[in-house]
C-alpha cells in the first residue's frame, strides 16, 4: 500500500506527466457533460420510457454500453466514438484487400496520416447515417432495438418534419466529430490512446447504477456472488491480457566493415488475446445487422413470420440460439482479427531479411507454417475465453433472471485492457525519470 502511495506521489512530482494528466481529466469531464446534454426537439416523458427499456438488453443496451448511456438520453453526443470505431475497423480490413490502402501503410507515417484521414471521413459518413436510421426508428416506435416483448411504441420525435430530422441529424453527427477531436486531443496532449479513454469512461460511468440496479433487483445473496465473481474475472482478464507465447528468435553474425553485428537472441511476442474487444464487437454487429433490417420487412406473410423468427431467438440475450450465435461469432472473429493483425509469413520474411531463424526451423516456408501453427494454437483459448465473458451476461439472464449486470466481460475487458495501457505509459515516464513506476 505504501509502493503504491509512493508511486501515485511520483506521477504528480514529474510537471509534464502531471499537466498530461490534468489535461485527460478536463477532456473526459467536457465529454461527459456532452453526453447529458440533449437534442433539440425530443419528447422528455418518451426519453424515461426509452431508459428504462434499454435495461432490458437488446441491440440498444450494447449500443448504450459505448455511448455511456448518451444515446438512451439522446444527448448531443449520443452516437458516441461508435462510428469512428466502425471506420477504423473498416478500414483495417480494406488495407487486407485494396491495393492502396496496403501501399499506404507501407509508407510509415506519412501513409499512416492518410489512413487516418480517410477514417475521419468515413467516420462523418457513418454518424450521418446512423443519426438518421436513429431518428426514423425511434419516430416508429423503436423497432427491434427494445427487444421483444416490451409492450413499447415510444415517438421520441412527434414533430417529425425534414427541417427537425435534419437538425437533429446535423446535431448528432456535429457531436461525433467533436468527440472524434477530444479523442485526438487526449493522444496528442493528454496521457493514454484518446479513443480507448474515451470508451473506458463510458463503461465505467454505468458500473454504479447498475451495481445498485442488481442488488435491488436479486438482493444481497446474489449481489455478493456477483461481486465475488467479478473480482475472479477481472483476474482472469488481468492474466490473459498479459499473457503471450515468446518466439525465440537467433540472429546470426555477420560482418559489416570493421564491425560485427547481430549474434544476439531475442523474441517474437505473440498475445493469447490478439483482437481485445474487437471480435466481440464483430460479432455483435453482425448478430445485430438482421434485426436492423427487420424494421423495414412487410408487416405480412413471409415479413411477419421473419420478423417473428428475429424478435424471438435474436434479440433476447437470454435465448440460447442467441447464445449459440453470439459465442461462434466471436470466436470466428478473434481468429479472423488475428489473421489480419499477425501476418506469419511477412513475419518470416523479416526475420529472413534480417539474417535470423528461429532455432529448430528453417528459414522461409517452414518458419512461417511454425509461427501460423503457433498462431492458430493460441488463438484458441484467447477466443473461448472472450466468448465466455461476453456470454456471463446472457447466461446470467437465462439461469437467475437479472436484467442488468454492469460487471460484465466485455465492460471489465475494455476496462482492465485500457486501465492496463495507460498505466504502462504512466510507468515508462516515471522510469524515464528515474522515478519508481506502478508495474513490477
Amino acid at each position: 500500500m505504501k509502493t503504491t502511495l509512493s508511486s501515485l506521489k511520483n506521477m504528480f512530482k514529474v510537471p509534464d506527466l502531471r499537466n498530461k494528466i490534468i489535461f485527460t481529466v478536463v477532456i473526459i469531464m467536457v465529454y461527459r457533460l456532452g453526453s447529458w446534454v440533449p437534442l433539440p426537439g425530443i419528447d422528455f416523458k418518451a426519453l424515461q420510457s426509452l431508459e428504462a427499456a434499454s435495461k432490458k438488453g437488446g441491440v440498444l443496451s450494447f449500443l448504450s454500453l459505448f455511448s455511456g448511456g448518451a444515446l438512451t438520453r439522446f444527448a448531443v453526443f449520443g452516437l458516441g466514438i461508435m462510428p469512428y470505431i466502425t471506420a477504423e475497423i473498416i478500414i483495417q480490413l480494406l488495407v487486407v484487400v485494396v491495393p492502396k490502402f496496403e501501399q499506404w501503410r507501407e509508407e510509415g507515417a506519412t501513409g499512416q496520416k492518410k489512413l487516418t484521414q480517410t477514417a475521419r471521413y468515413l467516420t462523418i459518413a457513418l454518424a450521418i447515417m446512423q443519426a438518421t436510421g436513429l431518428a426514423f426508428v425511434f419516430h416508429n416506435g423503436g423497432g427491434g432495438f427494445l427487444g421483444a416483448g416490451t409492450g413499447l411504441n415510444i415517438d421520441l420525435i412527434p414533430n417529425f418534419t425534414i427541417p427537425r430530422v435534419l437538425l437533429i441529424v446535423l446535431t448528432m453527427t456535429a457531436g461525433t466529430a467533436f468527440v472524434m477531436w477530444l479523442g485526438e486531443l487526449i493522444t496528442q496532449r493528454g496521457i493514454g490512446q484518446g479513443m480507448s479513454i474515451l470508451i473506458f469512461t463510458n463503461v465505467v460511468a454505468g458500473m454504479p447504477a447498475g451495481g445498485a440496479a442488481i442488488r435491488a433487483q436479486g438482493g444481497d445473496f446474489k449481489f455478493g456472488i456477483i461481486i465475488v465473481l467479478t473480482i475472479a474475472l477481472l483476474v482472469a482478464i488481468v492474466f490473459v491480457e498479459q499473457g503471450q507465447r515468446r518466439v525465440p528468435v537467433t540472429f546470426a553474425k555477420r560482418v559489416v566493415g570493421r564491425r560485427m553485428y547481430g549474434g544476439q537472441s531475442t523474441y517474437i511476442p505473440m498475445k493469447v488475446n490478439t483482437g481485445g474487444v474487437i471480435p466481440i464487437i464483430f460479432a455483435s454487429s453482425v448478430l445485430y445487422f438482421p434485426v436492423l433490417l427487420s424494421n423495414v420487412l412487410p408487416s405480412h406473410g413471409w415479413g411477419k413470420t421473419t420478423q417473428s423468427f428475429i424478435n424471438n431467438h435474436l434479440v433476447q440475450p437470454d435465448n440460447w440460439v442467441y447464445i449459440a450465435l453470439y459465442g461462434l461469432l466471436i470466436v470466428g472473429f478473434a481468429y479472423f482479427y488475428a489473421a489480419i493483425t499477425f501476418d506469419p509469413h511477412q513475419q518470416a520474411e523479416i526475420i529472413r531479411k534480417q539474417g535470423g531463424y528461429i532455432p529448430g526451423i528453417r528459414p522461409g516456408l517452414p518458419t512461417e507454417r511454425h509461427l501460423q501453427g503457433i498462431l492458430n494454437r493460441i488463438t484458441l483459448p484467447g477466443s473461448l475465453f472472450l466468448a465466455f465473458i461476453a456470454l456471463l451476461p446472457s447466461l446470467f439472464l437465462a439461469f437467475w433472471n437479472i436484467n442488468r449486470y454492469p460487471f460484465a466481460g466485455t465492460t471489465l475487458l475494455i476496462a482492465v485492457g485500457v486501465a492496463l495501457e495507460t498505466m504502462k505509459q504512466i510507468d515508462s515516464q516515471l522510469m524515464m525519470r528515474n522515478y519508481e513506476g506502478f508495474l513490477k
